[in-house]
């Protein structure tokens, strides 16, 4: 008889569903069949029963946090038992102790961490027996059928464990060192609260903070740009003035000139320039990229994108979700007309068909197996679910999915891109630009929101004589970066290479996967959320003063950069290729930390933390107390400080005072920025805002804070205070 042990227990019932079977407490029974003769038991792992032990269980000392127990390196690795997950571990034990089992089948997730969840346990429970490998990346009938067909050996993939595992102990040396390092440097600077630290949390969360100072450090400058309206013989349109291909003008003075010398002027078309682009249907997903599709579009978490497609794929609905893979085989590629079909029938996707290209199986773009990695791109598999049985988030996802590949077989879009360069008097060069769309293609399918905003321009030749009917001057301000949204950071792990300037660790990070892996970054998200290193506000990721505190006291040490992550990938990479030794990349890892230790108790001595950071920490304990605010500035009316509290910014001393000294956060249509409140509250009035809107117009001012009432006005550029 043989045991087959799933990683989760709706896998496991998946799996045991082909047959006749009895449901037991913590397995299932397969009766025999064709392939399995004796019958079979499924039962199945709870994500991971089994973890790293605390440093304490290898040395009672070690239980204190102290500078001088560091570095906690134990001799050999020892996994334990999750006490919550102790009794379906005591299921399993039982079940491969049993004499009529002769052999185990590893049914774990086909990547590292399946492979490593299931082979600890088989490591606890001291199991000897042989073992196959089930390696599926979907979970329907035809799949499960085909995979139990053809088992791997046990030996094909024992290296992707090793490579698992070391990751592991390695993760663990670098986590539990630098954080007891930094936590307990930073607290003897006054900054009571636990600084988790670990080898691809930090990096990532320096690239959040790196955005936030050059957002908090730009320095915004107005700029002008001269717009002239133009008539050809009944054609209008609109051209920007450009100077040495610049159209934004430094001085308003020399904006106001060129308009003066414009106006009412002759004007000739004196180029045209045309260029056809065509834009090619996108990759099929992998996880990155339907993740960040999905924040982009229903500005989904990405760990619930994760959620809900696991959910699909126990469902059997769609193929393996972690794959970081955007290509499929000959093999999956030839069920593609099947699928397709069913799905035609299907009232949303019906207007679609019948499709321009039938099959993609020799379209290289899609169909590559050297590309293919463990697992091929995330696809609808043949059982096509009733789609009012889906909930709505899972509905979402399923459509990106299924719209991909219907994509796929579709022609590329072809636009017309048009440039004029319109002369006025003979001097005054303006630019316009214009798009038309030629051939939708495959834009049919996906609607994607457009990018540009180029209007549509009318014919026009190049020496055809016009007039200039109306030139205006309009001022505008440099932005600073945009924050990232949850997507964007899931796609800067992914592409973290672009972050290096050595070329060589560049190619490194661009083989293996960035910053973490499909299966794990997600997680890391969620992880700075926990460990209140940001806050995602409206989809938007902010740093707070302890992500601040952190990144300055690290610097530029090797774990705040994607430079260590790279060199590490490729070393682990060679161990799942067989061609690295886990004991020698633990060694390197172990002078690693110990180089860190050494280094930063030296370094700790002259760091110093931003007057504002430090202000705006809160402390651990007393952040579950109490919510903490960031302070934008001086209230004026007492000596507390202005907040964010939601629907407007108020003083913090309101508890204590009940001081009632308030600024909406909207006015007039407009949303009020932080930084604007910043500005108001330092220096008196705000940057030109755009677009106020009153029942009569709409208008452009600075915000103004009368100093006698306490109260808003309006400052137009000519100073007068409306």
């Amino acid at each position: 008889m043989k045991i087959i042990i799933a990683e989760k227990p709706d896998q496991g019932s998946t799996l045991a569903s082909i047959f006749k079977h009895k449901k037991q407490n913590g397995y299932i029974e397969i009766f025999p069949n064709e392939i399995f003769p004796a019958g079979a038991y499924v039962t199945w792992a709870i994500g991971h029963i089994c973890q790293l032990v605390q440093p304490e269980k290898y040395e009672p000392s070690w239980k204190k946090w102290s500078l001088d127990a560091l570095p906690i390196i134990p001799d050999h690795f020892a996994y334990e038992v999750t006490k919550d997950k102790a009794k379906q571990y005591t299921v399993i034990k039982k079940l491969v102790s049993d004499t009529r089992v002769t052999e185990i089948i590893h049914a774990g997730d086909a990547g590292r961490e399946g492979e490593l969840i299931i082979r600890n346990i088989l490591r606890l429970t001291k199991c000897r027996k042989p073992m196959k490998r089930l390696w599926i990346s979907s979970l329907t009938p035809n799949a499960i059928r085909e995979g139990f067909n053809k088992l791997l050996d046990e030996q094909d993939t024992r290296n992707l464990y090793f490579e698992a595992y070391t990751r592991a102990c390695a993760d663990w040396v670098v986590g539990m060192n630098a954080s007891r390092l930094y936590s307990l440097l930073l607290q003897k600077s006054g900054f009571s609260d636990v600084f988790s630290v670990g080898r691809v949390q930090t990096p990532t969360l320096a690239l959040i903070v790196k955005r936030e100072l050059e957002i908090e450090n730009f320095k915004s400058e107005p700029f002008w740009e001269v717009q002239a309206h133009f008539l050809f013989n009944e054609k209008k349109y609109i051209g920007k003035w450009q100077n040495d291909g610049e159209t934004r003008v430094k001085t308003k003075e020399l904006a106001d000139k060129v308009a003066a010398f414009c106006r009412n002027k002759p004007a000739e078309v004196s180029d045209v320039i045309s260029e056809r682009k065509e834009f090619m249907p996108p990759l099929l997903y992998n996880l990155s990229a339907l993740q960040a599709e999905a924040n982009k579009r229903f500005k989904f978490p990405p760990k619930k994108t994760l959620d809900v497609l696991q959910q699909l794929y126990q469902k059997g609905n769609v193929s393996y979700p972690r794959s970081d893979s955007r290509y499929v085989t000959k093999e999956e590629a030839a069920g593609f007309p099947d699928i397709l079909t069913k799905l035609s029938h299907i009232n949303d996707y019906q207007p679609l068909f019948p499709l321009p290209n039938a099959s993609i199986t020799e379209n290289k773009r899609y169909v590559n197996e050297k590309k293919v990695t463990d697992h091929y791109a995330i696809i609808p598999t043949e059982q096509i679910p009733k789609i009012e049985k889906l909930n709505q988030d899972e509905q979402k996802i399923y459509d990106l999915i299924v719209r991909s590949l219907i994509a796929a077989h579709y022609n590329k879009a072809i636009a017309e891109y048009t440039t004029i360069t319109t002369l006025v008097d003979g001097r005054a060069q303006f630019i316009s630009k214009g798009k038309v769309q030629i051939e939708e293609g495959w834009r049919k399918v996906l609607h994607q929101k457009e990018q540009d905003e180029d209007p549509a321009l009318p014919l026009l030749t190049k020496g055809e004589q016009g007039q200039t009917i109306k030139v205006e001057v309009k001022e505008s301000q440099t932005q600073p970066p945009k924050r990232y949204t949850e997507g964007q950071l899931i796609t800067l792990m992914k592409t973290a290479g672009k972050h290096i300037d050595d070329k060589e660790l560049e190619r490194i990070l661009s083989k293996t996967e960035g910053l973490g892996t499909e299966a794990t970054r997600a997680g890391i998200i969620t992880m700075l959320k926990d460990r209140a290193y940001i806050e995602v506000k409206k989809n938007l990721v902010y740093a707070t003063a302890k992500a601040k505190i952190l990144i300055g006291a690290i610097g530029r040490e090797i774990l705040a950069s994607p430079e260590m992550t790279a060199k590490w990938e490729e070393k682990l990479k060679e161990i799942s290729d067989g061609a690295a030794s886990p004991k020698l990349f633990m060694e390197q890892t172990k002078k690693m930390v110990h180089h860190l230790i050494v280094t930063t108790v030296e370094q700790a001595e002259s760091w110093t933390f931003p007057k504002e950071v430090s202000e705006n920490f809160t402390p651990g304990k007393q952040r579950t107390k109490k919510k903490s605010y960031t302070k934008l500035g001086p209230c004026k009316k007492c000596d507390g400080s202005i907040v964010d509290k939601g629907s407007f910014y108020g003083c913090s001393n309101y508890n204590k005072n009940h001081c009632d000294f308030t600024i909406s956060k909207k006015i007039l249509g407009k949303t009020i920025t932080q930084k604007n409140i910043k500005l108001l509250l330092t220096e008196g009035k705000t940057e030109v805002i755009e677009g106020f809107t009153n029942k009569e117009r709409s208008f452009d001012a600075r915000l103004h804070l009368d100093g006698n009432e306490n109260k808003l006005k309006f400052l137009f550029e000519n100073t007068q205070v409306k």
